[in-house]
């Protein structure tokens, strides 16, 4: 067989996924092990790509020998080699940063399990890929990668040069072999923020995984393209064999809404490539769909149920060396969900007078800039947005059976969750780390006074005692009272302090404090310590 002109004509990249199930939280295991299923055999498929590449130059280096004038196109060979080279190991390097960033589950030996620890951490791809460094989408990973692909493609294109003996335009012919193909439309069409907003927004680690490798697909198809385009310049023939095949499901989206469509595109991608017509036929559930000249075909159903709904896709080819028709068949599913609300508070499970409560508030399947938030019901709350979390703020405390609402609205969605709202807890009295008990005349008197410490408290707030009544009771004596304003010794209370030896008694009483909310001070009780 000679080397074909148009090798996506069969080939067809193995280029995009299956991604068929939800891109959402709740992703079955199923659905991740589908995606490393697809991600090791485009895996595969690459190294079939790798060997045919590699077996090419060769062949074109032989053809170029036999004029003169052909040795121009054997030394486009390295050139067209290493772009593809730098770009493919760009892209294995954001694969790499993104799994190394958790690392693989680890088995009782303590040896990696090929399973990844962040396989579902849409966080981590959303700020690497999307968000960037200054958290605006400005030098995202992902904006690079829109970038680098449209300079190879330029590239590749600029080793193309037009032959003044035909009437072929090369550049536009070879144009249409390229793989890579960058949609800077739908993004602004769907309102998205960029690009990268679109192919890599809020997508779990597992599934964007697959997406890179298609890339590096689209990269050494291109650079095979480029190698047959090189090999046809110098009459160079060879065998090409048409051995792998598979069916596969690129869908829009994977994880949809109830009343929304579910659109996936079937194709057959195959390891090679030959110069003749695709042949290829697509149905789905025994029902033909057209294809077009690259042998893709367009699949639509609307959903009508919760749950996962399954699909047959068939894909027959006719095999250009032998006349041979094939079929080759594969079951795909898609989850349909309806949109649910997540409202978690980051520290417990109420919200405090007087202190910020951080929350956190998302919704499956909606943007986050579609989703608005409010605060309503009991406990006087307001609730504003702060670090990409919410802030929220109460005044008074709810009583049995009343709550604080968190209210979220977004398309489609109407929810709101209930909260308790409770003051501070009492913090306790102490001198030093001491609340009573006996304790040296020495460290006694060296204490500057009364403070108070809010124990397995998470929050960040500070209480202040408003006063108490100081009592000294000496071996035989008299009691001897100061009373004292503020936490620290006055100069009534230093002068009691001050007189403190072993078997005196000191009462400290009726200690006051205040805390953040508090409309007036709290009794937190007193404490006795015996001098020795």
């Amino acid at each position: 067989m000679s080397i074909p002109k148009e090798p996506r004509q069969l080939m067809i990249n193995i280029m995009y996924l299956v991604l068929t199930a939800l891109l959402a939280l709740n992703v079955s295991a199923e659905v991740f092990n589908a995606f490393k299923m697809v991600d090791k055999g485009l895996v595969k498929s690459n190294k079939a790509l790798d060997d045919g590449n590699n077996a090419l130059p060769a062949a074109i280096r032989d053809g170029a020998k036999k004029k003169a004038s052909l040795a121009k196109y054997a030394d486009l060979i390295d050139p067209g080699r290493q772009l593809s080279a730098e770009l493919n190991e760009y892209i294995g390097g954001i694969k790499d940063k993104l799994i190394n960033d958790k690392g693989f589950v680890l088995d009782e030996n303590g040896q990696p399990t090929g399973e990844l620890k962040a396989k579902k951490d849409y966080a981590l791809v959303q700020s690497y890929l999307v968000d960037g460094p200054e958290g605006n989408g400005v030098n995202s990973e992902g904006e690079n990668l829109k970038n680098k692909l449209l300079a190879y493609k330029q590239s590749m294109l600029d080793l193309v040069e037009d032959d003044p003996d035909t009437q072929i335009n090369e550049k536009d012919e070879f144009a249409k072999s390229i793989s890579i193909e960058i949609d800077d439309q739908t993004w602004r069409d769907k309102q998205k923020a960029s690009w990268q907003e679109m192919n890599f927004g809020h997508m779990p680690l597992q599934a964007v995984l697959p997406i890179f490798t298609k890339y590096q697909n689209d990269v050494k198809s291109t650079e095979a393209a480029f190698l047959n385009y090189l090999a046809g310049k110098v009459g160079t023939t060879t065998d090409v064999v048409i051995d792998k095949y598979t069916v596969v499901s690129a869908p829009d989206k994977s994880y949809i809404i109830k009343g929304e469509k579910y659109r996936s595109e079937i194709f057959l991608s195959a390891a090679t490539s030959a110069d003749s017509k695709t042949g290829i036929s697509v149905s789905v559930n025994g029902k033909t769909l057209p294809t077009n000249q690259e042998g893709i075909a367009v699949y639509e159903t609307t959903a009508s149920g919760l749950g996962k709904k399954t699909y047959n896709a068939k894909a027959s080819l006719t095999n250009p060396v032998t006349g041979e028709v094939q079929t080759f068949s594969k079951e795909f599913s898609f989850e349909v969900g309806e949109r649910s609300v997540t409202v978690s508070p980051l520290k417990m499970n109420v919200f405090y007078i007087g202190v910020d409560n951080p929350v956190a508030v998302s919704a499956a399947g909606v943007s986050s800039k579609d989703v608005k938030v409010s605060m309503t019901g009991a406990g006087g709350g307001s609730i504003s947005p702060k670090d990409g979390n919410y802030n929220v703020k109460v005044k008074t405390p709810t009583k049995k059976g009343e709550f604080a609402y968190i209210n979220i609205s977004a398309p489609g969605l109407n929810e709101k969750r209930e909260f308790r709202v409770k003051r501070i807890p009492d913090p306790v009295p102490k001198l030093s780390k001491s609340r009573g008990g006996g304790m040296s005349s020495g460290e006694f008197k060296v204490q500057p006074g009364v403070f108070p410490v809010l124990e397995n408290f998470d929050f960040d707030a500070k209480c202040n005692i408003s006063g108490f009544r100081l009592v000294r009771v000496p071996k035989r004596q008299d009691p001897q009272v100061a009373v004292n304003p503020g936490g620290k010794y006055g100069s009534e209370a230093k002068s009691l302090i001050s007189k403190a030896k072993p078997t005196d008694t000191y009462f400290f009483e009726e200690i006051k404090c205040k805390c953040p909310g508090d409309a007036a001070p709290r009794d937190l009780g007193g404490m006795v310590f015996k001098i020795r």
